[in-house]
Protein backbone atom coordinates (compact mmCIF):
# COMPACT_ATOMS: atom_id res chain seq x y z
CA UNK A 1 0.00 0.00 0.00
CA UNK A 2 0.68 3.69 0.16
CA UNK A 3 2.84 4.54 3.06
CA UNK A 4 0.60 5.39 6.01
CA UNK A 5 -3.37 4.79 4.48
CA UNK A 6 -3.79 2.78 6.87
CA UNK A 7 -2.66 3.40 10.72
CA UNK A 8 -1.02 0.89 12.66
CA UNK A 9 -3.95 1.05 15.20
CA UNK A 10 -6.13 -0.51 12.56
CA UNK A 11 -3.51 -3.08 11.69
CA UNK A 12 -3.34 -4.02 15.66
CA UNK A 13 -6.94 -4.34 15.75
CA UNK A 14 -7.45 -6.93 13.45
CA UNK A 15 -4.65 -8.74 14.90
CA UNK A 16 -6.26 -8.48 18.53
CA UNK A 17 -9.25 -9.78 16.82
CA UNK A 18 -8.23 -12.60 13.99
CA UNK A 19 -4.45 -13.33 15.72
CA UNK A 20 -3.02 -12.75 12.32
CA UNK A 21 -0.29 -10.22 11.95
CA UNK A 22 -0.31 -7.69 9.36
CA UNK A 23 3.05 -6.55 7.60
CA UNK A 24 2.63 -3.90 5.99
CA UNK A 25 5.04 -2.87 2.79
CA UNK A 26 5.04 0.35 1.04
CA UNK A 27 5.99 0.95 -2.70
CA UNK A 28 6.96 4.13 -3.91
CA UNK A 29 4.83 4.19 -6.79
CA UNK A 30 1.99 1.45 -7.77
CA UNK A 31 4.40 0.05 -11.09
CA UNK A 32 6.85 -0.78 -8.51
CA UNK A 33 3.81 -3.21 -6.76
CA UNK A 34 2.79 -4.12 -10.48
CA UNK A 35 6.34 -5.46 -11.62
CA UNK A 36 6.57 -7.44 -8.18
CA UNK A 37 3.20 -9.36 -8.75
CA UNK A 38 4.61 -9.88 -12.61
CA UNK A 39 7.90 -11.56 -10.95
CA UNK A 40 6.07 -13.75 -8.93
CA UNK A 41 6.59 -11.94 -5.07
CA UNK A 42 4.25 -13.13 -3.27
CA UNK A 43 1.71 -10.67 -1.30
CA UNK A 44 -1.53 -11.20 0.59
CA UNK A 45 -3.22 -8.28 -0.35
CA UNK A 46 -1.87 -5.40 -2.91
CA UNK A 47 -3.96 -2.15 -3.38
CA UNK A 48 -3.95 -0.77 -7.18
CA UNK A 49 -5.60 1.60 -9.10
CA UNK A 50 -8.23 1.30 -11.10
CA UNK A 51 -6.24 1.25 -14.73
CA UNK A 52 -3.59 -1.50 -13.54
CA UNK A 53 -6.39 -3.98 -12.62
CA UNK A 54 -7.60 -5.31 -16.07
CA UNK A 55 -3.85 -5.58 -17.48
CA UNK A 56 -3.08 -8.34 -14.94
CA UNK A 57 -6.39 -9.68 -14.01
CA UNK A 58 -6.90 -11.14 -18.04
CA UNK A 59 -2.61 -12.37 -17.80
CA UNK A 60 -4.34 -14.36 -14.55
CA UNK A 61 -1.94 -12.66 -11.97
CA UNK A 62 -4.96 -11.54 -9.92
CA UNK A 63 -7.47 -14.12 -7.75
CA UNK A 64 -11.11 -14.33 -7.83
CA UNK A 65 -12.43 -12.97 -4.27
CA UNK A 66 -14.64 -15.28 -2.58
CA UNK A 67 -17.15 -12.96 -1.61
CA UNK A 68 -18.62 -15.42 0.88
CA UNK A 69 -15.53 -14.31 3.48
CA UNK A 70 -16.62 -10.41 2.21
CA UNK A 71 -20.04 -10.12 3.26
CA UNK A 72 -19.46 -6.24 4.00
CA UNK A 73 -18.98 -5.79 0.16
CA UNK A 74 -22.45 -4.86 1.02
CA UNK A 75 -21.40 -1.72 1.91
CA UNK A 76 -19.87 -0.59 -0.75
CA UNK A 77 -21.61 2.09 -3.14
CA UNK A 78 -23.44 0.74 -6.17
CA UNK A 79 -21.77 3.68 -8.48
CA UNK A 80 -18.20 2.22 -7.48
CA UNK A 81 -19.46 -1.40 -8.94
CA UNK A 82 -19.16 -3.62 -11.69
CA UNK A 83 -16.73 -0.63 -13.22
CA UNK A 84 -15.89 -1.44 -16.74
CA UNK A 85 -12.08 -2.41 -15.78
CA UNK A 86 -13.16 -5.02 -13.41
CA UNK A 87 -16.92 -6.21 -14.17
CA UNK A 88 -19.11 -7.80 -11.24
CA UNK A 89 -15.97 -7.23 -9.11
CA UNK A 90 -14.29 -10.77 -9.82
CA UNK A 91 -10.67 -9.23 -9.12
CA UNK A 92 -10.81 -5.89 -7.07
CA UNK A 93 -12.78 -4.34 -4.37
CA UNK A 94 -12.74 -0.67 -4.29
CA UNK A 95 -11.14 1.08 -1.32
CA UNK A 96 -10.55 4.70 -1.80
CA UNK A 97 -10.57 7.29 -4.11
CA UNK A 98 -10.23 10.69 -4.72
CA UNK A 99 -9.05 13.90 -7.47
CA UNK A 100 -5.82 14.99 -8.13
CA UNK A 101 -5.73 18.66 -8.79
CA UNK A 102 -3.56 21.89 -7.90
CA UNK A 103 -2.36 23.22 -4.41
CA UNK A 104 -1.47 26.60 -4.62
CA UNK A 105 0.15 28.82 -2.27
CA UNK A 106 -2.46 32.09 -2.89
CA UNK A 107 -0.49 34.69 -1.95
CA UNK A 108 2.52 33.80 -3.89
CA UNK A 109 0.94 33.35 -7.27
CA UNK A 110 -0.41 36.18 -9.56
CA UNK A 111 -3.13 35.66 -11.49
CA UNK A 112 -4.45 33.75 -9.58
CA UNK A 113 -3.93 29.75 -10.78
CA UNK A 114 -7.31 28.62 -12.27
CA UNK A 115 -5.99 25.87 -14.91
CA UNK A 116 -3.30 23.15 -15.77
CA UNK A 117 -2.49 25.51 -18.74
CA UNK A 118 -0.98 27.71 -15.79
CA UNK A 119 1.81 25.99 -15.24
CA UNK A 120 3.79 27.25 -18.15
CA UNK A 121 3.56 30.90 -16.90
CA UNK A 122 7.48 31.78 -16.92
CA UNK A 123 7.06 32.94 -12.91
CA UNK A 124 6.76 29.20 -12.19
CA UNK A 125 10.15 28.28 -12.93
CA UNK A 126 11.50 25.51 -10.03
CA UNK A 127 8.36 26.45 -8.04
CA UNK A 128 5.77 23.44 -9.06
CA UNK A 129 5.88 20.04 -7.33
CA UNK A 130 4.84 17.07 -9.26
CA UNK A 131 5.27 13.44 -9.04
CA UNK A 132 7.02 10.44 -10.49
CA UNK A 133 4.22 9.03 -11.80
CA UNK A 134 3.56 8.97 -15.73
CA UNK A 135 -0.17 8.96 -15.90
CA UNK A 136 -0.70 11.77 -13.99
CA UNK A 137 2.19 14.06 -15.03
CA UNK A 138 1.34 13.16 -18.68
CA UNK A 139 -2.27 13.31 -18.09
CA UNK A 140 -2.34 16.97 -16.90
CA UNK A 141 -0.27 18.38 -20.05
CA UNK A 142 -3.23 16.45 -22.10
CA UNK A 143 -6.07 18.50 -20.22
CA UNK A 144 -3.82 21.24 -20.56
CA UNK A 145 -4.20 20.26 -24.15
CA UNK A 146 -7.84 20.00 -24.57
CA UNK A 147 -7.48 16.07 -24.77
CA UNK A 148 -8.46 12.80 -22.76
CA UNK A 149 -6.19 11.52 -19.98
CA UNK A 150 -6.84 7.93 -21.67
CA UNK A 151 -5.95 8.95 -24.99
CA UNK A 152 -4.19 6.69 -27.20
CA UNK A 153 -3.56 8.88 -30.32
CA UNK A 154 0.08 9.28 -30.91
CA UNK A 155 -0.07 12.91 -32.09
CA UNK A 156 -2.01 14.10 -28.84
CA UNK A 157 0.47 12.47 -26.84
CA UNK A 158 3.25 13.70 -28.76
CA UNK A 159 1.95 17.28 -28.50
CA UNK A 160 1.75 16.57 -24.73
CA UNK A 161 5.22 15.25 -24.38
CA UNK A 162 6.76 18.00 -26.33
CA UNK A 163 4.78 20.73 -24.25
CA UNK A 164 6.46 19.02 -21.03
CA UNK A 165 9.81 18.81 -22.31
CA UNK A 166 9.58 22.71 -22.67
CA UNK A 167 8.80 23.27 -19.26
CA UNK A 168 11.13 20.87 -17.57
CA UNK A 169 12.39 23.15 -15.77
CA UNK A 170 9.64 24.56 -13.76
CA UNK A 171 9.23 21.07 -11.64
CA UNK A 172 11.01 19.62 -8.40
CA UNK A 173 10.13 16.09 -9.14
CA UNK A 174 9.34 14.80 -5.50
CA UNK A 175 7.98 11.06 -4.89
CA UNK A 176 4.64 10.46 -3.73
CA UNK A 177 4.21 10.04 0.25
CA UNK A 178 1.10 11.76 2.51
CA UNK A 179 0.89 15.61 2.39
CA UNK A 180 4.42 15.65 0.61
CA UNK A 181 4.39 18.62 -1.19
CA UNK A 182 2.95 20.88 2.57
CA UNK A 183 6.91 21.62 3.64
CA UNK A 184 7.60 23.04 0.42
CA UNK A 185 4.31 25.29 -0.04
CA UNK A 186 4.47 26.30 3.66
CA UNK A 187 8.49 27.65 3.43
CA UNK A 188 7.75 29.13 -0.09
CA UNK A 189 10.11 26.85 -1.82
CA UNK A 190 7.32 26.09 -4.25
CA UNK A 191 4.12 28.00 -5.11
CA UNK A 192 1.92 25.03 -6.64
CA UNK A 193 1.88 21.24 -6.20
CA UNK A 194 0.25 18.51 -7.85
CA UNK A 195 -1.84 17.13 -5.19
CA UNK A 196 -4.84 15.77 -3.10
CA UNK A 197 -7.36 16.95 -0.89
CA UNK A 198 -5.17 15.56 2.20
CA UNK A 199 -2.01 17.87 0.89
CA UNK A 200 -4.25 21.16 1.01
CA UNK A 201 -5.99 19.94 4.53
CA UNK A 202 -2.79 19.76 6.18
CA UNK A 203 -1.70 22.65 4.75
CA UNK A 204 -4.74 24.77 5.62
CA UNK A 205 -3.80 24.21 9.22
CA UNK A 206 -0.07 25.88 9.23
CA UNK A 207 -1.30 28.76 6.55
CA UNK A 208 -4.89 29.71 5.65
CA UNK A 209 -3.01 31.21 1.70
CA UNK A 210 -2.81 26.99 0.63
CA UNK A 211 -5.95 26.41 -1.58
CA UNK A 212 -6.84 23.46 -3.40
CA UNK A 213 -8.10 24.24 -7.16
CA UNK A 214 -9.84 21.53 -9.40
CA UNK A 215 -8.42 23.27 -12.71
CA UNK A 216 -11.26 24.04 -15.23
CA UNK A 217 -9.75 21.77 -17.72
CA UNK A 218 -10.81 18.73 -15.55
CA UNK A 219 -9.41 17.20 -12.23
CA UNK A 220 -7.39 13.51 -12.38
CA UNK A 221 -9.77 11.16 -10.53
CA UNK A 222 -8.40 8.23 -9.23
CA UNK A 223 -9.51 5.07 -7.80
CA UNK A 224 -7.38 2.73 -5.29
CA UNK A 225 -8.98 -1.12 -4.99
CA UNK A 226 -7.97 -3.72 -3.19
CA UNK A 227 -6.73 -6.75 -5.05
CA UNK A 228 -5.24 -10.51 -3.86
CA UNK A 229 -2.45 -11.57 -6.17
CA UNK A 230 -3.18 -15.12 -7.79
CA UNK A 231 -0.14 -16.42 -5.90
CA UNK A 232 -1.19 -15.02 -2.61
CA UNK A 233 0.64 -17.78 0.22
CA UNK A 234 -3.05 -16.75 2.33
CA UNK A 235 -5.76 -15.76 0.41
CA UNK A 236 -8.74 -16.68 2.81
CA UNK A 237 -7.11 -14.28 5.13
CA UNK A 238 -6.75 -11.96 2.81
CA UNK A 239 -10.32 -11.51 2.45
CA UNK A 240 -10.83 -11.31 6.53
CA UNK A 241 -8.81 -8.36 6.36
CA UNK A 242 -10.48 -6.78 3.63
CA UNK A 243 -13.59 -7.41 5.18
CA UNK A 244 -12.75 -6.30 8.21
CA UNK A 245 -11.87 -3.15 6.36
CA UNK A 246 -14.90 -2.53 4.75
CA UNK A 247 -16.51 -2.39 8.55
CA UNK A 248 -18.38 1.13 8.95
CA UNK A 249 -16.11 2.20 11.67
CA UNK A 250 -12.84 1.22 10.22
CA UNK A 251 -14.06 2.65 6.99
CA UNK A 252 -14.47 5.94 8.89
CA UNK A 253 -11.25 5.96 10.69
CA UNK A 254 -9.63 5.42 7.60
CA UNK A 255 -11.53 8.77 6.35
CA UNK A 256 -10.80 10.46 9.39
CA UNK A 257 -7.16 9.88 9.80
CA UNK A 258 -6.37 10.19 5.86
CA UNK A 259 -8.84 12.63 4.46
CA UNK A 260 -9.21 10.02 1.28
CA UNK A 261 -12.88 9.62 0.63
CA UNK A 262 -13.96 5.76 0.99
CA UNK A 263 -17.16 4.69 -1.09
CA UNK A 264 -18.58 3.22 1.72
CA UNK A 265 -22.06 4.03 2.42
CA UNK A 266 -22.55 2.54 5.84
CA UNK A 267 -19.26 4.59 7.16
CA UNK A 268 -20.61 8.09 6.28
CA UNK A 269 -23.03 8.90 9.23
CA UNK A 270 -19.77 8.11 11.34
CA UNK A 271 -17.00 11.00 8.99
CA UNK A 272 -16.05 13.43 11.05
CA UNK A 273 -18.90 16.42 10.13
CA UNK A 274 -15.37 18.87 9.31
CA UNK A 275 -14.29 16.55 6.73
CA UNK A 276 -17.95 15.32 5.31
CA UNK A 277 -18.60 18.85 4.78
CA UNK A 278 -14.91 19.86 3.28
CA UNK A 279 -15.54 20.31 -0.95
CA UNK A 280 -11.60 19.57 -1.68
CA UNK A 281 -12.21 15.66 -0.34
CA UNK A 282 -16.65 15.22 -1.21
CA UNK A 283 -16.14 17.73 -4.07
CA UNK A 284 -19.74 18.49 -5.46
CA UNK A 285 -20.64 17.24 -8.57
CA UNK A 286 -20.62 20.58 -10.63
CA UNK A 287 -17.05 20.92 -10.05
CA UNK A 288 -16.09 16.92 -11.15
CA UNK A 289 -17.85 17.75 -14.72
CA UNK A 290 -14.60 18.09 -16.20
CA UNK A 291 -13.00 15.51 -14.51
CA UNK A 292 -11.88 12.13 -15.90
CA UNK A 293 -11.12 8.80 -14.44
CA UNK A 294 -7.90 7.16 -15.67
CA UNK A 295 -9.02 3.67 -17.33
CA UNK A 296 -5.92 1.22 -18.43
CA UNK A 297 -4.30 1.45 -21.95
CA UNK A 298 -3.97 -0.81 -24.44
CA UNK A 299 -0.17 -2.60 -25.21
CA UNK A 300 0.60 0.01 -27.51
CA UNK A 301 -0.98 2.96 -25.46
CA UNK A 302 1.42 1.92 -22.65
CA UNK A 303 4.50 1.95 -24.70
CA UNK A 304 3.01 5.18 -25.79
CA UNK A 305 2.95 6.45 -22.57
CA UNK A 306 6.73 4.80 -21.40
CA UNK A 307 8.56 6.05 -24.36
CA UNK A 308 7.44 9.64 -23.75
CA UNK A 309 7.83 9.73 -19.87
CA UNK A 310 11.57 8.94 -20.61
CA UNK A 311 11.70 11.46 -22.88
CA UNK A 312 10.45 13.46 -20.52
CA UNK A 313 12.86 12.78 -17.69
CA UNK A 314 15.91 12.05 -19.60
CA UNK A 315 18.54 14.63 -18.89
CA UNK A 316 19.22 17.44 -21.26
CA UNK A 317 21.69 16.93 -23.61
CA UNK A 318 25.32 17.96 -22.72
CA UNK A 319 27.20 19.75 -25.68
CA UNK A 320 31.14 19.50 -25.91
CA UNK A 321 32.69 22.92 -26.97
CA UNK A 322 36.43 23.11 -28.61
CA UNK A 323 38.37 25.74 -28.89
CA UNK A 324 40.14 26.64 -32.37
Amino acid sequence: NWEGDISQSILDAFEEEYGITVHCIPYESQEEAVADIRAGKAYDVVVLENQLIQGLAQDGLLSEIDYHNVPNFKNISPNFRDLAYDPQNLHAIPYSWGTTALVVRTDLVDPPVTRWADLWEPQYKGKIIVWPLPRYVIGMALKAEGYSLNTEDPEEIEIATQRLIEIKSHFQVRKWSPAVSVHYLVSGSAFIAMGEADDATEGKKQTTSIEYVLPEEGAILWGDNFTIPANAPHKESAEYFINFLLRPEISAQIINETYYWLPNDAALSLIEPEIRNNPAIFPPSDVLQNAEILMPLSAEGEALYRDAWQRFMQPPEKHTWKSR
